[in-house]
């Protein structure tokens, strides 16, 4: 995403998302608990943008995706969503899914890490969310299911298809994706969709931990690894050791590589700077 503003500031109050910033660590959390933060349109629309402004932001380090209540996110609304979309005509019907799909392209996209706090249900579009994340921090009753063909749609929504063969393998993401079934937490650390296992109740706690890590490490890092992550997936090997080369010539004339140098003479932690 571009790092260069338009002349419109930043959104300081979102309708259908609680934002708060600590020291680099941006924590968003879906709040509307009575509805086990079900998705809105408005939901949607809030996510991509917020997602796009702090994309812009040279001072934003990691990310928290967090749920208020029961759960993470029980995906799109029934009524709001399911409902309304029954009375769109194709053409609203594909600028609605693109905008769920720019969601997750920015969750992948932006230069900052993104920790996923989950507890309760991820399901639906919900679990793709946490799937987009780069670390997914989970209580042990925490639950993943990929419910779309269960409302007979495709499996594939917002990226589903792509990312979860990519993070499970194709066996068990042909097994979630097609059948629907809940995966639990124990089950979801095994397959690899779980990046670290809380004790109960522990998940936001262990996340914002994660994401504090992450924001005192060096941030022009880890934002092209993240970069080249996203990238590699479909290079072949010639052109993925090419991009890699490209990349760390690149930051070999950083100042952090140069202060990780002047740490190590001074026997002392390094001071990254994200430069």
């Amino acid at each position: 995403m571009s790092p260069f503003p338009s002349s419109a500031s930043r959104t300081e109050n979102w309708h259908h998302l609680r934002v708060t910033t600590q020291d680099g660590v941006v924590t968003v959390t879906l709040a509307r608990p009575e509805k086990l933060n079900a998705l809105t349109f408005g939901a949607y629309a809030d996510l991509r943008d917020l997602l796009a402004e702090l994309s812009r932001e040279r001072s934003v380090r990691a990310l928290v995706l967090a749920g208020e209540g029961r759960g993470f996110c029980s995906g799109g609304d029934v009524d709001e969503i399911i409902g309304a979309t029954l009375a769109m005509d194709t053409a609203q019907l594909l600028d609605f899914n693109r905008m769920t799909g720019l969601v997750v392209r920015a969750l992948r996209e932006c230069p900052f890490p993104v920790v996923a706090a989950v507890h309760g249900v991820a399901a639906g579009a919900g679990a793709v969310l946490a799937l987009a994340a780069d670390f997914r921090v989970a209580d042990p009753s925490a639950k993943f299911a990929f419910l779309f063909t269960r409302v007979g749609l495709s499996g594939g929504d917002m990226g589903a298809a792509y990312l979860l063969p990519r993070v499970v393998g194709l066996g068990h993401a042909t097994r979630l994706l097609m059948l629907g079934d809940p995966v639990r937490a124990p089950e979801a650390e095994r397959i690899g969709l779980i990046s670290e296992l809380a004790e109960e109740g522990g998940a936001d706690e262990r996340a914002a931990a994660l994401a504090r890590r992450l924001a005192d490490g060096p941030a022009l890092a880890l934002a092209q690894t993240k970069a080249l992550l996203t990238a590699e997936l479909d290079m072949p090997l010639a052109a993925s050791v090419e991009m890699d080369a490209a990349t760390q010539a690149l930051l070999m004339h950083g100042e952090d590589y140069a202060e990780f140098h002047t740490a190590f003479a001074e026997k002392r932690p390094p001071k990254w700077q994200g430069r």
